[in-house]
């Protein structure tokens, strides 16, 4: 366990502790991935799972980050594909403006179906195709291969900067 969580409180230390850490860190991974989540910054979870769980345990933290990210970015691709446009721009917890959408539709119009590993690979567009993928004719299947590859080493290169940066700055 990392020298963080001594300096925590014995409750949440004793949680992330337990098996029920790796239930939270996969919920909150859904909520990033179907773009729910304003109070953190997604490029932070990885690397304060590493910190609060412990670096022994990456194998586990990036496969439930990679599984609970993909199936919240499918959550979202599922109600975009049912609901459409019109409906998403007039729901309060979508926060993407139209003229946003706009450019995200024009970039998979442009380059199709690998704009969805390539965003999700990506600072500040992580998530943002998923959207212009679920107005489209890809498959949910199509969606859960590419969205899970660009998870996969979006997450794995946050680790790799902790793990290693970690080295450098010490």
């Amino acid at each position: 366990m990392s020298s963080v969580v001594p300096e925590l409180p014995e409750v949440l230390r004793q949680l992330l502790a337990s098996e029920f850490a790796f239930v939270i860190l996969f919920l909150v991974f859904i909520l990033e991935g179907a773009m729910l989540l304003y109070v953190v910054p997604s490029e932070l979870l990885v690397p304060g799972a590493l910190v609060l769980i412990g670096p022994e345990y990456l194998i586990p933290i990036l496969a439930v980050a990679v599984l609970g990210a993909t199936i919240g970015q499918l959550v979202l691709f599922t109600v975009a594909k049912r609901g459409g446009r019109d409906y998403l721009l007039t729901r309060r917890w979508f926060r993407v403006s139209e003229s946003s959408l706009d450019r995200f539709d024009g970039w998979f119009d442009r380059w199709g179906p690998i704009v969805i590993p390539a965003s999700n690979a990506m600072l500040f567009t992580r998530g943002m195709l998923t959207v212009p993928a679920g107005f489209s004719e890809m498959s949910p299947r199509e969606f859960i291969v590419l969205s899970a590859v660009g998870t996969l080493i979006f997450e794995s290169a946050l680790a790799a900067l902790y793990i290693f940066g970690g080295r450098v700055l010490s």
